[in-house]
């Protein structure tokens, strides 16, 4: 089984893929999709819509994960974050593929032990756990920690979208 993680933004949404056989996890690939601030919203969704589908035809992933959404104190870049994450969740679905949701502070105590952990603990263990892994940046290290929760948690925690 394939799985996608996804951790959704206007400017970078990353993505990770793992592949679990008989309960062991292996590090597929992994990539983030940069959108240019200086173009219109709609074709930056499309844009992340677009790359996604692509990473969904190339490797074929199972089932989907995003990490759930936190407000922020401005509503504007809220409100660009939710429009992207309709994107990110949408663009598995169109492909039959479920997509579960798990709260960041899940995403970290599944990867690293601790519900507040920092960005650079979640993307030490991310290497740890997938050897070999080199994640491209810090939104594609994320996505790998929430594709990590999605294994661990299968089915247990989390809303699920189909």
């Amino acid at each position: 089984m394939r799985i996608l993680g996804l951790d959704p933004s206007l400017s970078s949404t990353g993505w990770g893929v793992i592949e679990v056989e008989n309960n062991k996890v292996r590090y597929v690939a992994d990539g983030f999709i940069p959108t240019d601030t200086k173009t219109p919203i709609a074709e930056r969704l499309v844009m992340i819509n677009k790359t996604l589908g692509e990473v969904i035809e190339t490797y074929h992933p199972d089932e989907a994960a995003i990490e759930q959404v936190f407000l922020n104190s401005n509503p504007t870049s809220t409100i660009k974050l939710g429009m992207a994450r309709g994107v990110v969740i949408m663009a598995p679905a169109l492909y039959g593929i479920s997509v579960t949701e798990y709260e960041p502070n899940k995403v970290k105590k599944a990867v690293v032990g601790v519900g507040k952990a920092e960005k650079t603990q979640v993307e030490t263990m991310v290497k740890i756990l997938l050897p070999g892994c080199k994640p491209k940046n810090n939104d594609a290290s994320d996505a790998l920690a929430i594709a990590l929760c999605h294994f661990q948690y299968r089915g247990a925690y989390g809303i699920k979208y189909k």
